[in-house]
């Protein structure tokens, strides 16, 4: 049987706990997952992890949002359901307790999230029941730095992008010092960030039929590499 059929692509959410029911399928598969946990059986070399996202009714994803860089008044924001051990720490520590960083569970129906994104330098992308979350699309999409608390998260096109270029990440354990860390930040790196994220924008965008460097084009493109990269031997 040649490689052609044997190597296959399979995309899942819930991949690692599907294919770890029968790992004899799934042997020569290359995984596609919003779940891209390096602590849970996802492979780098192999699988390709896909950026999570909301896509509103009728629309295909989140909308480019935000205000210009000297109009973000706010230094860092979140708001979200207190669900996984990442947010759970992140409420006790934060929730309510500084101005300057606007920790919230579910937002008052007098703010607007989405304002907020565009109003804030950075955004807060703990992760919940799993290591991904959709902020991090909604922050680029709102040109706000994505700020990763996360551990283990194997963050999409990692082969192509920087992502130290346009985001910040913050260990579980380093919670209690974000406010530390974002106003260690000088404003000079700020902007240079902040400039990045603006410019890779478009490969977090949604298109019908896709475009070059889109969404959908880079996902293909990482299982590319992957396709051309990964012996079945190394499986």
């Amino acid at each position: 049987m040649t490689n052609n059929l044997l190597m296959k692509t399979v995309y899942f959410l819930q991949a690692p706990d599907v294919s770890a029911t029968n790992p004899k399928l799934y042997k020569h598969f290359i995984r596609v997952l919003c779940n891209a946990n390096s602590s849970e059986g996802f492979r780098p070399e192999r699988d390709v992890s896909l950026p999570e996202l909301n896509i509103p009714y009728d629309q295909l994803g989140p909308p480019l949002t935000g205000q210009p860089p000297e109009n973000r008044s706010i230094l860092a924001f979140f708001a979200g359901g207190n669900h996984g051990h990442v947010r759970k720490y992140l409420f006790e520590t934060w929730l309510g307790k500084d101005n300057d960083l606007k920790v919230f569970t579910y937002l008052p129906k007098t703010l607007n999230y989405t304002e907020l994104l565009g109003r804030s330098k950075y955004c807060l992308c703990p992760s919940g029941y799993e290591v991904a979350s959709p902020r991090i699309v909604e922050s680029i999409s709102a040109g706000c730095v994505p700020v990763i608390v996360s551990d283990h998260y194997v963050l999409p096109f990692s082969d192509v992008l920087d992502w130290s270029k346009f985001s910040v990440h913050v260990p579980v354990e380093k919670i209690p010092d974000i406010k530390k860390i974002l106003e260690g930040i000088g404003k000079d790196d700020y902007l240079k960030m902040q400039k990045m994220v603006m410019k890779v924008q478009r490969h977090f965008i949604v298109h019908r039929p896709s475009r070059p460097y889109d969404l959908i084009d880079m996902v293909l493109h990482s299982v590319w590499l992957r396709r051309l990269n990964v012996k079945l031997s190394g499986f």
